[in-house]
């Protein structure tokens, strides 16, 4: 099977793909061959017109099934109807059939040039610099590939190590908790290193469970995977770390506010910690809606009903390290429960600025 790394962006695509297109257009059984990898300048540009219109749509689902109105199971189902239908009508207007949409999806997916241009395309309509291809999470094809050692050094998020410069007394021990060692963890790294070690095995193993739409089975253990890694004492077995996101994350908000209120904290400390605690917490909740969902998968009757929520499934896990764009306005902030780890680690970056 041909692998390739895919820019972040491309992965709660082909998730919000999953959950609206038939199973058909994007199963294995249909993905084209090789040869049909191949993509005009013009083909490459209307694809990434159409993507970025896409990803629109899903910041809007998002933020929609996010409001406590929709957290229901009739509203969701409401939601997840009014996109396909959006999406189906937008590929339409964009001039592609769905098969031809699929076609140059996968060009992109399994071409490192076409890959890189299409980034380039992105970036000139959204005027946001293309990233390259950073971190990576899954393929197209729903397939885990880990990046290079390059591009991952480039990509990881400086959380800290032995060589951080933490501040004297309390503020440093508590911070050094958080972002070089605790006692309790695996290994006994700090506890934001493992937050991000656990969600990412809960994004691997959405992308797996999204990848086999036809397959219940499939879904249903994977879907038990990615509760294992935010929550194990829900499922006791897996292939994560058996601390928890859930418990990691809030380690991070305990610890950063016992910081917050040692002796000899500056008001810089106060703030960021404020805004590392919230970032934690909205992290913690967007977990537990995770699991919520899981738990739907794992309890669904066939696997078109499984199949309607993998792909939601997919596009919240990446959002326990990205955070989410809740409110439209182009960014995702610490507040409004839109934080996600990268924003606890922005702001503990800061945090530690402002303490030396």
């Amino acid at each position: 099977m041909l692998r390739s790394r895919l820019p972040s962006p491309l992965v709660p695509l082909f998730a919000l793909l999953l959950a609206v297109l038939p199973c058909g257009i994007v199963s294995s059984q249909s993905r084209p061959t090789p040869d049909a990898a191949r993509l005009s300048p013009t083909e490459l540009q209307q694809l990434a017109t159409v993507h970025v219109a896409l990803l629109k749509l899903q910041d809007s689902l998002n933020a929609e099934m996010a409001h406590p109105r929709n957290k229901t199971g009739e509203g969701q189902e409401r939601l997840q109807t009014a996109l396909r239908e959006s999406v189906a009508a937008l590929i339409e207007r964009s001039g592609l059939s769905a098969d031809e949409f699929q076609r140059r999806r996968f060009a992109v997916s399994t071409d490192d040039s076409l890959r890189v241009a299409f980034d380039e395309a992105i970036a000139t309509i959204t005027g946001v610099p293309s990233r390259g291809g950073e971190r990576t999470m899954a393929t197209l094809s729903g397939t885990p590939s880990a990046p290079p050692a390059s591009a991952a050094a480039a990509s990881r998020p400086a959380t800290g190590s032995s060589d951080t410069k933490l501040p004297a007394g309390a503020v440093g021990t508590h911070l050094g908790h958080i972002l070089v060692r605790f006692p309790t963890t695996p290994d006994k790294v700090g506890l934001l290193t493992i937050a991000q070690t656990e969600a990412k095995t809960a994004a691997q193993h959405a992308a797996l469970a999204a990848r086999t739409p036809t397959n219940l089975q499939a879904m249903q253990t994977h879907a038990g995977h990615v509760i294992h890694a935010l929550d194990p004492a829900v499922v006791t077995s897996g292939p994560g770390k058996g601390y928890g996101l859930k418990k990691a994350a809030a380690g991070v908000a305990s610890h950063v506010e016992l910081a917050s209120g040692s002796d000899g904290a500056s008001a810089g400390v106060k703030t960021h910690a404020e805004h590392v605690a919230t970032s934690a917490r909205s992290t913690m909740e967007r977990a537990d809606q995770i699991i919520a969902l899981a738990e739907r998968i794992r309890s669904a009757k066939d696997a078109t009903e499984a199949a309607a929520l993998v792909g939601q499934l997919a596009s919240l896990c990446e959002q326990l390290e990205t955070g989410a764009d809740l409110d439209a306005d182009g960014r995702v902030n610490w507040s409004g429960g839109e934080g996600g780890l990268q924003q606890v680690n922005a702001h503990l970056q800061l945090l530690l600025k402002a303490a030396s």
